[in-house]
């Protein structure tokens, strides 16, 4: 028998599922909602919420402005010490005149030199150096020919030349051009560094030849180590006098050094970045070279300007002038040790009574000792005294008292 109640119950079963249905069809669009929205249900209101959501301006977060940075404080960047100016002094009308010449190192050299003697009124120094010349470009500037009447209108003293730092490089000889130091280039060159030198020594002028300084470039120092060599032997030949700098721009190895001690043993860059040309310090150092051989023939006084000699009155107060009161006071000596005579008399020193020894029998202990090899008896008690002595007995007393 078939029950009433199969058709209400399938009914029913069909109405829940098409809820059912109704319920989960919104809830798939959920996985493509917004991180805001998600955001927002999940703070509250569940699907009721999101069904009927409205749609509101979203808030913007507010953002705290960043704290204005602190300005670091400006870095005071060290200046170097302003060295005082030398105060110029006027130079003497009869003062005497040192003629430089030569390359851009001979325009440092004068500079040194004019900072060596700026408070020296009898010494003037008068620069003629041509930066760019030397003795190969004869035809940029020809030195043989020129230094003649650069005498004639300067009138100096004393001619100082330092010059080669500008010639290596080819020379035009006879039409061809010759590379630097070959046979025909170094002809050429002793030649026309002897046609200088005769100039100044034609006009019975002294001649200080200044050899070149090492550079940086290992090719140019080696250049300038033949240089030196050639101009020491034509500056001899000629009765100059050569002046050689290279040990004092040179470190403990003998290269290149840019920095190294000035003219008074103080650490400073002589040289600068270029490897080429020298500072204000390397200049006043390449002077200090060349102050000595200038001086002496000048004939400078060797006492400084503005110093005054001290009387010596002033200190040991005034000399005696009579003979008598030169007269020493006695003085008491003690008489020598004699080391022959070692029995000397306790009361004073051994020897103070000095007898010459006698060539018969021996009197005192130091000729027994030495003729005879007979030892003086030692005192008992002093330093000499080694003789081993046995301890006494003990006395029947006190053995007796010291018996239990």
């Amino acid at each position: 028998m078939r029950s009433r109640k199969a058709p209400f119950l399938g009914t029913w079963r069909a109405w829940c599922c098409l809820l059912l249905l109704t319920l989960a069809l919104p809830v798939a669009p959920t996985l493509l909602v917004t991180s805001a929205q998600a955001q927002e249900r999940s703070s509250g209101g569940g699907i009721l919420r999101f069904l009927f959501q409205r749609n509101e301006p979203q808030k913007q977060q507010r953002v705290a402005p960043p704290a204005p940075r602190k300005a670091a404080p400006a870095r005071r960047t060290p200046r170097p010490p302003v060295e005082p100016a030398t105060p110029a002094i006027e130079k003497a009308a009869d003062a005497q005149r040192v003629l430089v010449v030569g390359d851009f190192m001979a325009n440092g050299l004068a500079e040194g030199l004019a900072t060596a003697y700026a408070e020296e009124a009898k010494v003037v120094i008068v620069e003629r150096a041509n930066g760019s010349s030397g003795l190969v470009r004869d035809d940029h500037y020809n030195w043989p020919q020129n230094l003649a009447s650069i005498i004639d209108t300067e009138k100096p003293s004393v001619v100082v030349v330092m010059i080669g730092s500008n010639d290596r490089q080819q020379m035009l000889v006879a039409g061809t051009r010759e590379n630097p130091r070959t046979e025909a280039w170094t002809t050429e060159y002793e030649r026309r560094a002897t046609a200088l030198a005769k100039v100044v020594r034609a006009k019975s002028l002294p001649l200080i030849w200044v050899g070149n300084l090492p550079f940086r470039p290992g090719g140019m120092s080696s250049d300038m180590i033949a240089f030196n060599d050639m101009f020491r032997r034509i500056v001899a030949e000629a009765g100059g006098e050569f002046v050689d700098v290279w040990d004092g721009f040179v470190d403990e190895t003998g290269a290149f050094a840019a920095n190294g001690p000035d003219m008074n043993g103080q650490p400073a860059q002589l040289r600068a970045s270029d490897g080429i040309n020298i500072t204000r310090q390397g200049r006043r150092k390449l002077a200090f070279y060349v102050e000595k051989p200038l001086g002496r023939l000048l004939d400078l006084t060797q006492e400084s300007p503005g110093v005054k000699l001290i009387d010596p009155e002033e200190l040991i107060g005034p000399l005696p002038s009579e003979p008598g009161d030169t007269t020493p006071a006695e003085i008491v000596r003690t008489a020598p040790v004699s080391i022959n005579d070692l029995g000397g008399d306790s009361s004073g020193l051994l020897g103070a009574s000095f007898t010459r020894p006698s060539r018969g029998v021996p009197q005192t202990a130091g000729e027994r000792l030495i003729r005879e090899g007979i030892v003086p008896v030692p005192t008992p008690g002093r330093a000499d005294d080694f003789t081993v002595r046995r301890p006494m007995p003990a006395s029947p007393e006190t053995t007796t008292s010291t018996t239990p």
